[in-house]
C-alpha cells in the first residue's frame, strides 16, 4: 500500500502501476500480494477503474492485533505488524482525517524525481528490505515463544507451510527455508548470508525512499519502522543507558554497569 501511494504521488496511472507490479512479480518480490495488487489495479467495472472508488478505511479480523499483543507480551520488537495494525486504525478515522486535511499543513515541496524508473527501483528494493525485516521479526517472536514453552519448532518447515496457499505466500519463503537448513540455530534471518547480502545490496534504495517520503510528507509507517528496527538491531550501543538512568532516577528501578 505504501509503494502504491508513492507511485500515485509520482503521477502514475493505474495501468502503469499494474505494469510495474507485474514486473516486480517476476523477480525477488514474486508473491501472492504483488500478484493480486496487479490484478486489482487493472480491474474495471462498467464505471471504470474500481480501486479509486473504494473508501480508504481498512478493517481487521484481529490476527495482526493478536500478533502485536503477543509481541508486547514476550518483549519482541515485531514493529512492522504493529505499525500495520495502527495504520489500519488510523485509516478508520476517516471523518477526522478529512477534517484535519483542511487545517494541518505538510511540506510545501512537490513530489518530483529526476529519474522515475530509477526511483521505482528504489521503491521495489525498499519494499523488499521491509519485507525481509517483517519476516525476521516474525521468526524472532516464534523463537521467543519456543524458548518460553520449550517447543522444538521446524522453522524451515513453517516457511514452506506458508508457501502452500497463504496470503503471505512468496518466493523467498524458500530462501528462509534454506537459511534455516544452513543453520538450524540461526538467531535472526538478518544474519543469514542470503538476507544480509540482500539488505546490503538494497539498503541505499530503502533509505532514499524513506527519507524522500519524509521530505514529501508521504506516510510510510511500515517501511520506516523496518528501517528504524534494522538500524537499531545493527547498533552496538543504543541510548537505552540514558533511559535506564531516567527510570532509576524517578523510580529506583536499578541499572547494570557495563
Amino acid at each position: 500500500c505504501e509503494a502504491y501511494d508513492l507511485m500515485k504521488g509520482l503521477g502514475m496511472t493505474q495501468a502503469e502501476m499494474a505494469k510495474e507490479m507485474d514486473e516486480w512479480n517476476k523477480g525477488e518480490l514474486d508473491s501472492f500480494l504483488i500478484e493480486i495488487t496487479r490484478d486489482i489495479l487493472n480491474y474495471k467495472d462498467d464505471k471504470g477503474y474500481l480501486l479509486e472508488r473504494i473508501r480508504d478505511t481498512a478493517g481487521q479480523k484481529g490476527t495482526g492485533k493478536w500478533t502485536a499483543i503477543s509481541a508486547l507480551h514476550y518483549g519482541v520488537p515485531v514493529t512492522l505488524i504493529g505499525e500495520a495494525v495502527f495504520s489500519r486504525c488510523l485509516s478508520a478515522l476517516k471523518d477526522e482525517r478529512v477534517h484535519a486535511s483542511k487545517h494541518l499543513k505538510g511540506p510545501e515541496r512537490k513530489i518530483t524525481v529526476q529519474n522515475r524508473a530509477e526511483f521505482l527501483t528504489h521503491i521495489k528494493h525498499a519494499l523488499y528490505c521491509a519485507k525481509i525485516v517483517s519476516y525476521a521479526q516474525g521468526f524472532m517472536l516464534m523463537r521467543e515463544a519456543a524458548r518460553e514453552f520449550n517447543w522444538k519448532l521446524n522453522y524451515g518447515g513453517i516457511a514452506l507451510m506458508w508457501r502452500g496457499g497463504c496470503i503471505i505466500r512468496s518466493v523467498f519463503l524458500g530462501n528462509i527455508k534454506e537459511a534455516f537448513e544452513r543453520n538450524p540455530e540461526l538467531s535472526n534471518l538478518l544474519l543469514d548470508d542470503f538476507f544480509k547480502n540482500a539488505i546490503n545490496r538494497c539498503q541505499e534504495s530503502w533509505r532514499q525512499v524513506v527519507s524522500n517520503s519524509v521530505l514529501w510528507g508521504v506516510p510510510v509507517p511500515a517501511m520506516s519502522a523496518a528501517l528504524a528496527f534494522y538500524d537499531g538491531y545493527r547498533t552496538e550501543r543504543l541510548p537505552a543507558n540514558l533511559l535506564q538512568a531516567q527510570r532509576d532516577f524517578f523510580g529506583a528501578h536499578t541499572y547494570e554497569l557495563l
